[in-house]
């Protein structure tokens, strides 16, 4: 195991349930653990902390061996350097912010801090907040200051289990500005826990999907959500996510083009400048196929794409459609009778037209 990546192998049995997991993450960016309740991501995550001891585990963090079953070795969890995110923030109550906030800090001696007091508060916005106490803050307010206190710590991981799962949806897109923060301006690893798409689709690099203790696939987000051999392909959420720059705005009809490889769309104008890097979905339902190019359409995006491979849908009238656009994966749910009539097939080329663009972020 190189020292830049997550080596995590843990076997542990409960009554009706067992997790048996052997990971190998990136040692940078945000690995989402994604899955359905009670799919074993949370005792994942438990493990990673040493709040669960896996008789037959193994863990090494950037080259920093926390578990080894079998050379005794196990690092209880308030030796490792990580920082814990839970659902709610967990504030100490009679403590003001600022106070919360050195509470985190003193855990790290002055010598070894690697996140700055002014960088934490910058970061999640909370620099208006520190003479509060926690019953005069937000549900999202509580949870900025507790990932606050979190980066304090000076974690060499950062883990987050559902952090929004507790916010209504005024909240969470509240704060998933500060998380995209986070994941842009610090070199630090994540393992984000989450049940919703949106928010991986969002947030996520690198993806390890569960299912009943089991790792059904891990890898890279884009090639991940790509996979027709997946559960995630057969949900109406099935989708791709495609990692976009601006390239030009269009004063005259208010319209921004994004350039990516293998083509570009255009979507409503944004407030963000030429070269501004942006995160788009495209949703299979969203996606519909033609032999030649259309012009006379409504739908303007229209990409030149290869069919890879077709696959039968959830039910028998579809079926899913797995194209390669220069580079760019997509995916189409169609008809079966249109994949019939239209003779699509592996290598086939044919023009994909992108109805909805759903911007992330």
């Amino acid at each position: 195991m190189t020292a830049g990546g997550i080596q995590a192998r843990f076997r542990l049995d409960y009554s009706g349930f067992s997790l048996d997991v052997d990971l190998q993450l990136p040692g940078r960016g945000v690995t989402a653990l994604f899955g359905h309740s009670g799919s074993g991501k949370t005792t994942c995550l438990r493990c990673v902390a040493g709040l669960e001891r896996a008789p037959l585990g193994r863990l090494i963090v950037n080259g920093e061996q926390w578990q080894d079953a079998d050379a005794g070795i196990f690092v209880p969890t308030h030796e490792r350097a990580i920082g814990y995110v839970f659902q709610e923030a967990s504030l100490f109550p009679h403590l003001s912010v600022r106070r919360n906030l050195e509470f985190g800090m003193k855990r790290v001696a002055a010598a070894t801090r690697r996140v700055a007091w002014d960088q934490a508060v910058e970061l999640l916005g909370i620099g208006h907040l520190l003479d509060r106490m926690p019953e005069r803050l937000s549900g999202g307010e509580r949870q900025r200051v507790g990932m606050a206190r979190a980066l304090l710590t000076s974690p060499r991981l950062l883990l987050m289990d559902e952090p929004l799962a507790a916010l209504d949806l005024k909240r969470k897109q509240e704060i998933l500005p500060y998380l995209e923060r986070l994941h842009d301006e610090l070199d630090i690893p994540v393992l984000y826990v989450s049940h919703s798409p949106d928010e991986v689709a969002r947030l996520a690099d690198h993806v390890v999907l569960l299912d009943q203790g089991r790792v059904v696939a891990q890898g890279g987000l884009v090639e991940t959500l790509a996979r027709l051999d997946l559960p995630t392909a057969f949900t109406e959420d099935a989708g791709v996510v495609i990692e976009s720059v601006i390239a030009e705005h269009d004063e005259r009809y208010h319209l921004t083009r994004l350039d990516f490889a293998g083509g570009s769309v255009l979507v409503a104008r944004r407030p963000e400048s030429v070269g501004h890097r942006l995160r788009f979905r495209v949703h299979a339902r969203d996606v519909s196929l033609a032999e030649t190019r259309n012009e006379n359409s409504s739908i303007t995006n229209l990409l030149q794409a290869i069919v890879q491979e077709v696959v039968v849908a959830d039910t028998p009238a579809h079926v899913l459609v797995r194209l390669d656009a220069g580079g760019t994966p997509l995916i189409a749910r169609i008809t079966r009778r249109s994949c019939d009539q239209l003779g699509i097939v592996a290598n086939r080329r044919m023009w994909a037209q992108i109805k909805t663009v759903a911007l992330l972020g």
